[in-house]
């Protein structure tokens, strides 16, 4: 038998009124903060990078697509790694489904990592995802937005990340945000690390409705039951 209280429907309409008018407040102050993320000045990008996607080497314009806005999923997924990390992996369960939504906002969204195309490509086609996923393994876009570390980096004490000097490994999460003027020319408008890729996870948010909510408070580290998803018992 559950240790909550158990009060007639009355009380308890009574407990969520009160309870809904704190959530209220909090999606007033998440609207103020998108506007104030929205009104972030942009940083233009200098220098020249190449990809390899489906359609062969592309650069960061042609990643658009088309559109004139881009969101990037820095996506775990290191040279030599066999599988991509599963935290990555559980974001990345989010986004079948939404890019036709997104682009009608003007967005594109992909996901970006270092490994081959082909490695990428295998793991996609495991994992049923559609999406598109460029590799950086040849370039500096990884290291530059501070989601990937060179050996020596990380053996040489704390690395650059989420704005702030950490321990790390060789490969971290992130998004960032690009916009493309009309004349080609492209910015760098927004970049989110570590928590701030939370609102992101769908799957999350559903269990933060329940009873047990993520139920992680007594693991080792928060994601630490989590698997990919063809991994877990039926």
């Amino acid at each position: 038998m559950t240790d909550h209280r158990i009060v007639s429907h009355e009380d308890w309409t009574a407990e969520r009124v009160a309870l809904l008018a704190k959530e209220k407040a909090f999606t007033r102050l998440r609207d103020e903060l998108s506007r104030e993320r929205r009104a972030l000045s942009w940083e233009r990008v200098e220098k020249s990078y190449v990809f390899e996607t489906p359609n062969g080497s592309q650069s960061l314009g042609d990643l658009f697509d088309g559109c004139q806005q881009l969101i990037v999923y820095h996506f775990m997924f290191s040279p030599g790694w066999e599988v991509g990390c599963k935290s990555c992996s559980f974001w990345a369960d989010n986004f079948n489904g939404i890019g036709a939504h997104l682009r009608q906002r003007d967005v594109t969204l992909l996901a970006i990592s270092r490994a081959p195309l082909s490695t990428l490509q295998a793991f996609a086609k495991r994992m049923g995802w559609a999406f598109p996923w460029a590799s950086s393994g040849s370039g500096d876009f990884n290291f530059d937005y501070h989601v990937s570390f060179a050996p020596d980096a990380v053996r040489s004490g704390p690395v650059s990340y989420n704005y702030t000097l950490r321990e790390g490994g060789p490969e971290l999460p992130g998004v960032s945000v690009f916009y493309r003027d009309e004349d080609g020319t492209i910015f760098h408008t927004y970049s989110c690390y570590a928590r701030g890729l939370d609102i992101l996870n769908g799957a999350y948010h559903y269990l933060d409705l329940t009873p047990t909510g993520r139920d992680e408070d007594e693991l080792p580290y928060p994601m630490d039951w989590v698997k990919l998803h063809d991994l877990y018992d039926r």
